[in-house]
């Protein structure tokens, strides 16, 4: 990623972790596509459909360009004919798996007490 994409205005700095962080894994669906390829390692994208669930074709495709965009996500083709994908994490992605995790837990716990 470059320098440019990772600054975020944030309370007047020119670059906030919070912000920023937020900004890569707090859209609807990026947590949850990066916890079932934390949970289940490499998948196709309909097998990566099915373990999230209730995501549309479109906005899985939409999420996963942009989590590939931002080096969270990489895209492997497997075969040409037919055509096989699979979607792993990189480096960089693995490294959420602490913070995926504490998200998990904390819904989990109070998921009750917030509904």
């Amino acid at each position: 990623m470059n320098e440019v994409s990772k600054k975020v205005d944030c309370a007047g700095e020119e670059w906030c972790p919070i912000t920023a962080t937020s900004s890569l894994i707090c859209k609807k669906w990026h947590p949850v596509i990066v916890h079932c390829l934390l949970e289940n390692g490499p998948l196709g994208f309909n097998a990566l459909k099915r373990e999230v669930g209730g995501i549309s074709a479109k906005v899985l495709t939409n999420s996963l360009s942009n989590l590939v965009e931002r080096d969270i996500v990489v895209r492997e083709e497997i075969s040409k004919k037919p055509v096989r994908v699979d979607y792993s994490l990189t480096e960089l992605g693995q490294s959420l798996e602490p913070v995926i995790t504490v998200m998990y837990d904390w819904g989990d716990e109070h998921l009750e007490s917030i509904e």
